[in-house]
């Protein structure tokens, strides 16, 4: 169980925010799959309250009264303090506070893991947002390792987030340098979790793409939690066998292939039903890509999907695809090529 201020999650796993991947569609096949939280895309807190209907349009709450937080994203005070007000106004059950993102816009703009170089303003920041929003709304954040391997700053980082407020720690285990190069540093999530107060989860996060890796990230690093981003790509299922594992249950990571084309189907319903129009035939693409991945056709599905200019072709050939799979012919096939 993962316990956040006043919130109770049954499943220790954390759907990453990831810009451009965790819209509402996608973040809803994660939470049918057994995710325990999920949060939204980073967004600018400067861009939300100035209006840019882009960046609202990205502010979503999720279906069916399910708890989710938000990720905002600056350095000054008053566009994160309104940012984090409109998080409130949509229902989120948190506002996380990004410090950790390498990308290279981010960074020039002094925002993101540029902040671990600046501990007394990342501070700051935290006590500005802690005041903004109710009590029972906690204020957590999400940092890195540190800048480069000469300042792996994060165990002092997080305690000075953590006493100017903030409820929760995200560790990525990689420097700003680094971006999603190499290996997590595991080490540097348990000096972490050692040193903030046992009251405050710490959620360790980086290269946990299936049961194994997250059996090793909480056990190496004592962690309360772990957040998966890249590694739910196209497999909702990991926070299915994370959830089943945790109850003690038979923890099923490879799903079938009917399940992996039921999976893309439920999200191709999302993707029509919650995206704009204009949207669609991109988040399909990378649909496609993602549950195609791995499957003996799936770089040719990628292919026809980018060459595609409608929606009705994209689906057109991911239809065509899946349905190669579940064809007794294909299966025969298969099984002869297997025997041979």
């Amino acid at each position: 169980m993962l316990r956040i201020g006043p919130h109770r999650f049954e499943t220790t796993a954390v759907l990453a925010p990831m810009a451009a991947v965790t819209d509402l569609p996608f973040r809803t096949v994660c939470e049918e799959h057994g995710v325990g939280l999920t949060i939204t895309e980073f967004l600018s807190a400067e861009a939300l309250t100035r209006g840019a209907q882009k960046t609202i349009d990205k502010l979503t709450a999720s279906l069916d009264g399910r708890r989710f937080g938000v990720q905002i994203f600056g350095r000054e005070p008053e566009p994160l303090q309104r940012a984090a007000e409109m998080a409130v106004s949509i229902g989120a059950s948190l506002v996380d506070i990004n410090m950790g993102c390498p990308a290279k816009r981010v960074v020039a703009g002094e925002c993101g893991s540029a902040l671990m170089k600046e501990p007394e303003l990342a501070a700051e920041i935290v006590k500005t947002v802690r005041r903004a929003v109710p009590a029972d709304v906690p204020v957590t954040v999400k940092h890195r390792a540190g800048w480069d391997d000469r300042n792996k700053n994060a165990p002092e980082f997080a305690c000075a987030l953590v006493e100017a407020g903030a409820a929760m720690i995200t560790v990525h285990g990689r420097t700003r340098t680094q971006g999603f190069s190499g290996k997590s540093d595991l080490e540097i999530i348990r000096k972490v979790r050692d040193v903030v107060p046992d009251h405050i989860p710490v959620v360790g996060n980086g290269d946990v793409v299936n049961l194994e890796m997250y059996r090793r990230m909480r056990g190496e690093t004592g962690c309360d939690a772990v957040m998966i981003g890249r590694g739910a790509l196209g497999n909702p299922f990991l926070f299915a066998a994370i959830a089943a594992f945790e109850r003690g249950g038979t923890a099923e990571e490879n799903p079938s292939i009917a399940e992996r084309r039921d999976a893309f189907e439920r999200h191709v319903e999302l993707i029509l039903r919650l995206s704009a129009e204009k949207k669609h035939v991109t988040e399909l693409r990378k649909a496609c890509a993602w549950y195609g991945k791995g499957l003996h056709g799936g770089g040719q599905l990628r292919q026809r999907a980018w060459a595609a200019r409608s929606a009705d072709e994209v689906l057109a050939a991911a239809r065509e695809f899946w349905s190669h799979f579940l064809t007794p012919t294909w299966r025969e096939s298969l099984m002869e090529r297997a025997s041979a």
